[in-house]
């Protein structure tokens, strides 16, 4: 029987995530190194909600508060672990973050090709709006 605990990620968790998310997540981001997982962690520490196993990562969601916005991104389950419930117990762990620091509407960054998502998102009571696109530039240093 599995033990499924969720936590906050801590800096010490950096590879682990990042290894649990070449094997769970869909598509690749510019801050997949292990000094863009500290920086978040630096910058806000509750902000990875991982689901684990002993010690092994099952789960996660980035759960970014701004202090005006609440986003979602990173909201993954490793393959053997999936139609378990852990996508709806994550994202209710971040709604329940947000609602304590005074979010009051939830934003998810879903990648359009990620159809199986789609279908997660949906069940979990969001809505797509096909009014907004993403903007997106590099910043360099």
């Amino acid at each position: 029987m599995i033990d499924i605990q969720f936590r906050a990620a801590v800096p010490a968790d950096a590879e682990s995530v990042l290894a649990f998310w070449r094997e769970s997540a869909e598509g690749t981001s510019v801050s997949d190194d292990v000094a863009g997982v500290k920086q978040l962690l630096d910058r806000d520490p509750e902000a990875l909600i991982l689901a684990v196993d002993g010690e092994r990562i099952v789960g996660s969601v980035i759960a970014g508060w701004d202090g005006w916005r609440a986003s979602l991104y990173r909201l993954a389950v490793l393959p053997s672990y999936r139609r378990r419930g852990l996508s709806k117990a994550l994202l209710k762990a971040a709604e329940e973050r947000f609602a304590s620091l005074g979010g009051r509407r939830v934003d998810a960054m879903v990648l359009e090709a990620n159809e199986r998502a789609h279908h997660v998102w949906t069940a979990a009571g969001y809505e797509r709006q096909d009014q907004w696109r993403r903007w997106v530039k590099p910043v360099t240093g």
